[in-house]
C-alpha cells in the first residue's frame, strides 16, 4: 500500500489553525444571524476548517471531529433545527417561519435572542455536513486505496 507523504509543518499548524478557523466560524453565525448568510459563511468556513484537518491527518480523522462524527448526521440535524425554528410562532398563532423575540436575563445584562438564530445555526449545520461530505468524499478519492493482497498474502507486506 503505498503510504500519502506526511507533510511535518501542516501537522503541527492545524491544530491551532482548525481551533481558530471554527472560533471565525461560530464569530460568523453570531455575528450574522440577524443579517443575511451568517449561518452559511460560518458553515463554509467550518467546512474549511475540516478540509485542513483532512490535509493534514486524513479525512477518517476529518471525519471524527465533526460533531456528530458523520456528515449525513450534521446535514440532517441542520435541516431538522431549522425546520424546528418555524414551530415556536405557529404555536403562538403567527405563521410558520415568523421569527419570535425573547430575552434571556444573565443577572449583569440581558441577551436579546430569537429564533432566527435557530434557523441559522440549522443552516450553519447543514452546510458544513452537506458541503463537508462533499469534500471529504473527494479526498478520499485522493488517498491510496489499501492493496487487498497485502492483507492476506504476507510476501506482498514486504
Amino acid at each position: 500500500m503505498k503510504r500519502r507523504p506526511r507533510l511535518l509543518m501542516l501537522e503541527v499548524v492545524a491544530p491551532p489553525m482548525y481551533a481558530l478557523m471554527l472560533a471565525a466560524s461560530l464569530w460568523m453565525l453570531l455575528r450574522g444571524h440577524n443579517a443575511p448568510g451568517g449561518g452559511f459563511i460560518g458553515g463554509l468556513l467550518a467546512v474549511t476548517a475540516s478540509v485542513l484537518w483532512a490535509f493534514a491527518r486524513g479525512s477518517a480523522a476529518a471525519r471524527q471531529r465533526l460533531p456528530l462524527r458523520t456528515p449525513e448526521r450534521l446535514a440532517a440535524a441542520g435541516v431538522l433545527l431549522a425546520a424546528a425554528s418555524g414551530l415556536p410562532a405557529w404555536a403562538l398563532g403567527q405563521p410558520y417561519l415568523t421569527h419570535v423575540w425573547g430575552a434571556l436575563p444573565l443577572g449583569f445584562t440581558t441577551v436579546p435572542v430569537s429564533t432566527v438564530l435557530l434557523f441559522d445555526f440549522g443552516v450553519y449545520l447543514s452546510v458544513w455536513g452537506a458541503l463537508g461530505g462533499y469534500a471529504l468524499a473527494l479526498l478520499d478519492l485522493s488517498e491510496p486505496a489499501p492493496d487487498p493482497a497485502a492483507a492476506t498474502d504476507p510476501e506482498a507486506r514486504s
